[in-house]
């Protein structure tokens, strides 16, 4: 079965130029081109950091300060999967460090530190593959670590 041209568009990746373009007219645009670059590519390459701050009028140390500031920006291609642990203090509160010596990180999986995924009420929690899951116990981590593997 054929697809259409907005089906085919839906599943490609946009452009830089375009991430940029739909940002540009906002106040405050760059967390925004940032975010999506990140979630498009999987990272901020040096060459978007350069043509994002050509495009906003800002120098390359801005727009690298804030992708430096943030966790959420990588700079370089991780293919491995992640677990991002919130270590906040709710999830500190509700056993988030016990938990933790708990994991056996198999090979080819990332853990990641996260301060809050929202869930404060819920936690610990994680997120996984962009999916939050929240009142986690040793089994329940267990089990996302396998998925993740």
């Amino acid at each position: 079965m054929a697809e259409d041209g907005a089906t085919r568009a839906k599943h490609m990746k946009p452009s830089l130029e375009q991430i940029i373009a739909e940002h540009a007219h906002r106040e405050g645009p760059l967390l925004p081109i940032l975010h999506d670059v990140q979630a498009s590519f999987g990272h901020v390459s040096d060459d978007a950091i350069r043509s994002i701050a050509h495009a906003l009028n800002l120098s390359r140390a801005e727009v690298h300060g804030v992708v430096s500031f943030y966790h959420d920006f990588i700079q370089t291609p991780d293919p491995r999967p992640s677990l991002k642990l919130c270590r906040a203090e709710a999830c500190q509160a509700r056993g988030v460090e016990a938990l933790a010596a708990t994991i056996t990180v198999p090979d080819g999986v990332r853990i990641e530190t996260v301060y809050c995924l929202g869930l404060c009420s819920v936690g610990p929690n994680a997120m996984a593959h962009g999916k939050l899951h929240a009142r986690l116990d040793a089994a329940k981590l267990a089990a996302l670590m396998e998925m993740l593997a």
